[in-house]
C-alpha cells in the first residue's frame, strides 16, 4: 500500500475512524518533548487516539540504538500485542527514524505512521521509507525500506519548536530546493538574507512534494533518490564526531555545513559558478558557528566517512552540484579533497 500524506491532525483522524482501522490497538511512541508540548494538541484533534498507550524513549540520537529498539519490543510483546497494532511515531526524526525500525523488525512488520513535529521531520526524515538506528557512533548503520501507512504534517506542531529546531529544518529545506528547484532555492536564499524564510505550509508541501516524487522513483535508492544525500556525507561525519563534544550540532546544522563542503568540491571538480557557494556561505555563517578543524579532526572526520553506508569498497561518494537543481550522484572524492575541503570549511 502505498503511503498516504495529509496536512492536517482532522484529516488523520477521519483515517483512523475509517474501516481500516476499525480494530486497531495504538501506541504512540514519544519522547519528553513530545510529549510535553504536542500530545495535548494531537489527543485534542485526533479522538481515535485518546485511548492510546504510550512508549516514551530518550530524547535525540541516543534513542536509536539496539538497545532501545530492544527495550521497545520487549515491552510491545510483553503487551500482548498483535499485527493488528498500529505505531504512531509522534516526534522529530529520530523517533519516526525509531518508530519505524522497531516497527519493521516486529512480527514481521507491523503498521505505523508517522506524526512529524519538527521542520526536519516534515520536509525530509518522515518520508521516504528508511528506518534505522545507529551502530557505534555511525549513524543509521542498520535499518530497512518500511513505508508508513500514514504522514500526518501538521505545521500547528511547529509553534513549539525552539528557534534552533527551526534553523535547523531551514538547511534541510535547502538542500531539498538547491538540487530540485531553483526558484524556490534562491527565493528562500533572499529571504535568509532578509532576516527570515516565510515559512508557509505551501513551502513545507513543496518541498515535502519532491521528496516524495523522488523517493517513488527509486524507493531503495539505487539511483536518483541518492541526489537527496546532498550534504549528508559530510554532515553525518560532522554530526557523529560533534556528538562527543562539548558543542555538538544537530542534524540540520551538520547538514548545513556538509552542503558547504559539497559546494567547495562542486566548484572544484565540476565547475559549479563560485558564486554560488560565496552566496550561501554568507547565509550558513549568519546561522552557525562553522568549525575550524585541525588535521587531527579531519582524520577523526575521515574515519567516519569512511563508515559511511554510502561509501562502496572504501571508496567515498558524494552528491554534487554542476549547477543548481543539476546535482550528480556518485563523484569519488579522495581522501586529500576531503582534508582540503574540511580545512577550507571555517574560511568560506
Amino acid at each position: 500500500m502505498a503511503t498516504k500524506i495529509v496536512y492536517s491532525l482532522s484529516s488523520l483522524n477521519r483515517i483512523l475512524n475509517g474501516a481500516a482501522y476499525q480494530d486497531a490497538r495504538f501506541f504512540i511512541l514519544l519522547d519528553e518533548n513530545s510529549y510535553n508540548n504536542c500530545i495535548p494538541l494531537l489527543i485534542s484533534r485526533v479522538s481515535a487516539l485518546e485511548t492510546a498507550e504510550f512508549l516514551e524513549v530518550p530524547i535525540g540520537e541516543e534513542c536509536k540504538s539496539l538497545e532501545i529498539a530492544s527495550q521497545l519490543w520487549q515491552a510491545l510483546l510483553e503487551s500482548n500485542v498483535d499485527r493488528n497494532t498500529v505505531i504512531i511515531n509522534l516526534g522529530g526524526g529520530c523517533v519516526s527514524d525509531l518508530g519505524g525500525f522497531v516497527a519493521a523488525g516486529f512480527k514481521r512488520g507491523l503498521r505505523f505512521i508517522n506524526v512529524p513535529t519538527t521542520l526536519v521531520g516534515m520536509i525530509d526524515a518522515s518520508i521516504g521509507g528508511k528506518t534505522g538506528v545507529n551502530l557505534m557512533d555511525c549513524k543509521n548503520q542498520i535499518g530497512f525500506y518500511y513505508a508508513p501507512d500514514v504522514i500526518c504534517i501538521e505545521s500547528a506542531f511547529l509553534d513549539t519548536l525552539p528557534d534552533r529546531e527551526m534553523r535547523s529544518g531551514i538547511f534541510e529545506l535547502l538542500k531539498t530546493f538547491i538540487i530540485a528547484d531553483p526558484e524556490q532555492y534562491n527565493q528562500c536564499l533572499t529571504q535568509l538574507g532578509n532576516g527570515e524564510v516565510a515559512l508557509s505550509d505551501e513551502l513545507i508541501r513543496n518541498c515535502a512534494t519532491i521528496k516524495t516524487a523522488v523517493v517513488k522513483q527509486d524507493p531503495k535508492e539505487k539511483n536518483i533518490r541518492k541526489i537527496l544525500n546532498f550534504g549528508h556525507t559530510f554532515g553525518h561525519a560532522i554530526e557523529s564526531y560533534s556528538s562527543k563534544t562539548d558543542h555538538p550540532f544537530t542534524h540540520g546544522e551538520a547538514v548545513g555545513l556538509g552542503m558547504a563542503c559539497a559546494l567547495y568540491l562542486s566548484v572544484n571538480k565540476l565547475n559549479l559558478p563560485e558564486m554560488v557557494l560565496n552566496d550561501y556561505a554568507k547565509i550558513l555563517n549568519s546561522m552557525v558557528s562553522v568549525p575550524k578543524f585541525s588535521l587531527k579532526e579531519c582524520e577523526d572526520l575521515l574515519s567516519y566517512m569512511r563508515q559511511d553506508k554510502k561509501s562502496v569498497d572504501g571508496l567515498i561518494l558524494c552528491v554534487l552540484l554542476q549547477e543548481i537543481g543539476t546535482p550528480v550522484i556518485d563523484v569519488l572524492i579522495d581522501e586529500n579533497e576531503i582534508r582540503d575541503t574540511l580545512l577550507h570549511l571555517s574560511k568560506l
